[in-house]
């Protein structure tokens, strides 16, 4: 696993139903993914291979324009090696989880 991303999509619809609505939508299909994942209040952390995230942070756009919002503002933070593995979640959250 050479990479994670931290995405936090904010679709641009009136009303926090509709905001949970989609935000729903994009998370059901990061779980589809198969990749590990975790929810936060404020963004997703998803691990995996880099091109594969990257795809899935293309996607999560296209889910939630798909959802019924015409605009989305998406935040990505990248942690890639060129050789190894980046601190899986478990490492970074677990014991504050406990």
């Amino acid at each position: 696993m050479n990479a994670s991303v931290a995405i936090q999509v904010l679709p641009g619809v009136q009303g926090e139903d509709e905001v949970i609505r989609i935000v729903d939508e994009v998370i059901e299909y990061i779980k589809s993914t198969g990749l590990n994942y975790y929810v936060g209040p404020c963004e997703t952390a998803i691990e995996g291979d880099y091109d594969t995230l990257m795809e899935v942070v293309k996607n999560c756009q296209l889910v939630a324009t798909k959802a019924g919002c015409k605009s989305v503002n998406t935040y990505v933070k990248i942690s890639y090696k060129t050789e190894g593995d980046v601190l899986t979640i478990e490492k970074k959250v677990t014991k504050h989880h406990k």
